[in-house]
Protein backbone atom coordinates (compact mmCIF):
# COMPACT_ATOMS: atom_id res chain seq x y z
CA UNK A 1 0.00 0.00 0.00
CA UNK A 2 1.36 3.53 -0.67
CA UNK A 3 2.31 5.28 2.15
CA UNK A 4 0.15 8.47 1.51
CA UNK A 5 -3.02 5.93 1.17
CA UNK A 6 -2.19 4.71 4.90
CA UNK A 7 -4.10 6.60 7.60
CA UNK A 8 -2.56 6.71 10.67
CA UNK A 9 -4.18 3.88 13.17
CA UNK A 10 -2.51 1.61 10.00
CA UNK A 11 0.67 2.99 10.16
CA UNK A 12 0.83 1.99 14.37
CA UNK A 13 -0.62 -1.26 13.09
CA UNK A 14 2.54 -1.89 10.94
CA UNK A 15 4.79 -0.34 13.63
CA UNK A 16 2.96 -2.96 15.99
CA UNK A 17 3.92 -5.42 13.53
CA UNK A 18 7.23 -4.95 12.76
CA UNK A 19 7.85 -4.67 16.55
CA UNK A 20 6.98 -8.22 16.82
CA UNK A 21 8.99 -9.35 13.41
CA UNK A 22 11.83 -8.04 15.13
CA UNK A 23 11.13 -9.91 18.23
CA UNK A 24 10.84 -13.47 16.20
CA UNK A 25 14.07 -12.49 14.23
CA UNK A 26 15.49 -12.25 17.94
CA UNK A 27 14.07 -15.33 18.79
CA UNK A 28 15.52 -16.96 15.27
CA UNK A 29 18.65 -15.60 16.47
CA UNK A 30 18.79 -17.23 20.05
CA UNK A 31 17.33 -20.53 18.84
CA UNK A 32 20.35 -21.12 16.46
CA UNK A 33 22.79 -20.07 18.90
CA UNK A 34 21.48 -22.27 21.00
CA UNK A 35 21.60 -25.27 18.03
CA UNK A 36 25.15 -24.09 17.63
CA UNK A 37 26.60 -24.31 20.96
CA UNK A 38 24.50 -27.15 21.65
CA UNK A 39 26.18 -28.96 18.59
CA UNK A 40 29.29 -28.03 19.47
CA UNK A 41 29.10 -29.34 23.25
CA UNK A 42 27.73 -32.47 22.32
CA UNK A 43 30.18 -33.70 19.84
CA UNK A 44 33.17 -31.66 20.73
CA UNK A 45 33.22 -31.54 24.79
CA UNK A 46 30.71 -34.39 24.89
CA UNK A 47 28.61 -32.74 26.99
CA UNK A 48 25.19 -31.84 25.40
CA UNK A 49 22.78 -29.12 26.72
CA UNK A 50 20.29 -30.30 29.21
CA UNK A 51 16.53 -29.70 27.74
CA UNK A 52 18.09 -28.16 24.37
CA UNK A 53 14.79 -29.60 22.69
CA UNK A 54 12.20 -28.14 24.91
CA UNK A 55 14.33 -24.67 24.58
CA UNK A 56 14.09 -24.71 20.87
CA UNK A 57 10.68 -26.02 20.29
CA UNK A 58 9.59 -23.04 23.15
CA UNK A 59 11.06 -20.85 20.49
CA UNK A 60 10.16 -22.11 17.36
CA UNK A 61 6.22 -20.93 18.63
CA UNK A 62 7.93 -17.65 19.17
CA UNK A 63 9.20 -16.87 15.93
CA UNK A 64 6.13 -18.35 14.05
CA UNK A 65 4.30 -16.59 15.92
CA UNK A 66 5.65 -13.45 16.76
CA UNK A 67 6.20 -12.92 12.86
CA UNK A 68 2.92 -14.20 11.87
CA UNK A 69 0.84 -10.37 12.12
CA UNK A 70 3.59 -8.95 10.07
CA UNK A 71 3.66 -11.64 7.09
CA UNK A 72 -0.04 -11.19 7.01
CA UNK A 73 0.51 -7.31 7.04
CA UNK A 74 3.05 -6.90 4.17
CA UNK A 75 1.11 -9.92 2.22
CA UNK A 76 3.51 -12.36 2.94
CA UNK A 77 1.21 -15.38 2.29
CA UNK A 78 1.37 -17.61 -0.22
CA UNK A 79 -1.17 -16.05 -2.56
CA UNK A 80 -2.58 -17.89 -6.69
CA UNK A 81 -3.52 -15.51 -8.69
CA UNK A 82 -4.25 -17.62 -11.37
CA UNK A 83 -7.88 -16.55 -12.19
CA UNK A 84 -7.00 -13.29 -11.71
CA UNK A 85 -7.75 -12.32 -15.18
CA UNK A 86 -10.67 -14.25 -16.03
CA UNK A 87 -12.89 -12.57 -12.68
CA UNK A 88 -11.64 -9.24 -13.31
CA UNK A 89 -11.66 -6.47 -11.27
CA UNK A 90 -14.97 -7.02 -9.33
CA UNK A 91 -14.39 -10.82 -8.67
CA UNK A 92 -10.84 -9.78 -7.57
CA UNK A 93 -12.24 -7.78 -4.96
CA UNK A 94 -14.75 -9.97 -3.80
CA UNK A 95 -12.18 -12.23 -3.38
CA UNK A 96 -9.91 -10.53 -1.27
CA UNK A 97 -12.92 -9.24 1.07
CA UNK A 98 -13.89 -13.36 1.28
CA UNK A 99 -10.53 -14.39 1.81
CA UNK A 100 -9.66 -12.03 4.81
CA UNK A 101 -13.62 -12.69 6.16
CA UNK A 102 -12.54 -16.56 5.91
CA UNK A 103 -9.38 -16.06 7.66
CA UNK A 104 -10.59 -13.91 10.16
CA UNK A 105 -13.31 -16.04 11.27
CA UNK A 106 -11.29 -19.55 11.35
CA UNK A 107 -8.38 -17.58 13.09
CA UNK A 108 -10.95 -16.03 15.67
CA UNK A 109 -11.82 -19.80 16.89
CA UNK A 110 -8.04 -20.51 17.37
CA UNK A 111 -7.59 -17.70 19.30
CA UNK A 112 -10.30 -18.52 21.41
CA UNK A 113 -8.82 -22.29 22.10
CA UNK A 114 -5.30 -21.10 22.46
CA UNK A 115 -6.27 -18.51 25.25
CA UNK A 116 -8.41 -21.23 27.18
CA UNK A 117 -5.23 -23.25 26.70
CA UNK A 118 -3.17 -20.50 27.92
CA UNK A 119 -5.52 -20.06 31.14
CA UNK A 120 -5.54 -23.53 31.77
CA UNK A 121 -1.78 -24.13 31.67
CA UNK A 122 -1.51 -20.91 34.19
CA UNK A 123 -4.46 -22.56 36.53
CA UNK A 124 -2.58 -25.92 36.94
CA UNK A 125 1.11 -24.68 36.24
CA UNK A 126 1.22 -26.86 33.28
CA UNK A 127 5.31 -26.71 32.75
CA UNK A 128 7.65 -28.42 30.33
CA UNK A 129 9.08 -32.38 31.51
CA UNK A 130 12.70 -31.12 31.69
CA UNK A 131 13.19 -27.58 32.23
CA UNK A 132 9.85 -27.41 33.97
CA UNK A 133 9.45 -24.13 31.60
CA UNK A 134 5.83 -22.34 32.48
CA UNK A 135 3.61 -23.06 29.11
CA UNK A 136 1.24 -21.13 29.09
CA UNK A 137 3.18 -17.48 27.90
CA UNK A 138 3.48 -19.91 25.00
CA UNK A 139 -0.14 -20.14 24.43
CA UNK A 140 -0.79 -16.95 25.28
CA UNK A 141 1.81 -16.07 22.48
CA UNK A 142 -0.15 -18.16 19.73
CA UNK A 143 -3.15 -16.48 20.80
CA UNK A 144 -1.81 -13.05 20.63
CA UNK A 145 -0.22 -13.57 17.20
CA UNK A 146 -3.30 -14.92 15.38
CA UNK A 147 -5.38 -11.86 16.75
CA UNK A 148 -2.97 -9.62 15.72
CA UNK A 149 -3.61 -11.10 12.51
CA UNK A 150 -7.32 -10.75 12.74
CA UNK A 151 -7.02 -7.23 13.96
CA UNK A 152 -5.04 -7.06 10.59
CA UNK A 153 -7.09 -8.56 7.98
CA UNK A 154 -10.15 -6.52 9.22
CA UNK A 155 -7.87 -3.56 9.09
CA UNK A 156 -7.61 -4.38 5.75
CA UNK A 157 -11.33 -4.70 5.05
CA UNK A 158 -11.86 -1.55 6.26
CA UNK A 159 -8.76 -0.37 3.92
CA UNK A 160 -10.55 -2.17 1.05
CA UNK A 161 -14.11 -1.03 1.16
CA UNK A 162 -13.05 2.55 1.92
CA UNK A 163 -10.73 1.85 -1.76
CA UNK A 164 -7.74 2.65 0.27
CA UNK A 165 -6.03 -0.35 -0.36
CA UNK A 166 -3.96 -1.30 -3.32
CA UNK A 167 -4.74 -5.23 -4.21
Amino acid sequence: MSAHLRPAWYKALERTTLFLAVLAGLSLLFMMMVIAVGVVLRFVFAYPILGSNEIIQLASVAVVMLALPYCTETRGHVRVDVLDEAIGRAGRFSGDILSRLLSGFVLSALVWRAWLKALDAFEYNDATNMLNLPIWPFYAMIAAGMALCVLVFAAQIVLLLAGRYEQ
